[in-house]
């Protein structure tokens, strides 16, 4: 990764893109770690997370990690869900935050020196392109060693890095709890944060 200890970083983490690559290289994200991680890497600035929410449900399985999220460092965007039934009659969830990302984006260049996108969406391209006008430096996070790749071709092109998401797990994966002797867990090694829910049941367009 390549950072100075003096720029400032502003970071952009689609929620549900980054789920789906860190669940197709079958681990979770620990998001204190992965905060942690950039905050040694120069000036962090701001943390943004993404996310669409199902709020016309009595219990929204994401909602104990946007409200973990939110007190401890991040900076929540989110944004209703509709829901619609396609022609195969899927249940389907409309909840892209692209154009938010992409005006947080926009409006903070002027405050940073380096943007990290969590995202291997494509359609940022010409986000990264602009951005780099502005003078300022873009690396990707995403990964292209899911079958098929979560990364564009043209959106890593673009980029001025790229990293690949496994070259990160040892240091922001989720711990697992280990095992003693007497089959107790060590409670040093587990995590108190909730990880990010199974959605395979829905489909985010």
């Amino acid at each position: 990764m390549i950072f100075y200890p003096q720029e400032r970083i502003g970071l952009f983490i689609d929620g549900s893109n980054l789920y789906a690559a860190a669940r197709a290289l079958g681990f979770d994200i620990d998001y204190k770690r992965l905060l942690d991680l950039f905050a040694q890497k120069g000036q962090l600035i701001r943390a943004f997370y993404y996310t669409a929410l199902i709020e016309d449900q009595e219990y929204s399985p994401i909602r104990p990690l946007v409200d973990w999220l939110d007190y401890n460092g991040y900076t929540m965007v989110t944004k209703p869900t509709k829901e619609f039934t396609d022609a195969a009659g899927r249940r389907k969830i409309k909840g892209n935050m692209d154009i938010e990302l992409a005006i947080d984006v926009m409006e903070m260049a002027q405050h940073l020196d380096h943007v990290v996108i969590f995202s291997g969406d494509g359609d940022f391209r010409r986000l990264v392109d602009a951005v780099q006008r502005k003078g300022v430096r873009v690396t990707v996070v995403s990964t292209v060693k899911s079958n098929p790749p979560m990364v564009a071709d043209e959106l890593r092109r673009q980029a001025d890095n790229f990293i690949e998401l496994t070259d990160l797990e040892g240091t922001i994966a989720r711990r697992v709890a280990q095992r003693r002797d007497d089959d107790h867990p060590d409670l040093g090694d587990i995590d108190d944060h909730p990880v990010h829910p199974n959605l395979d049941d829905i489909d985010f367009v």
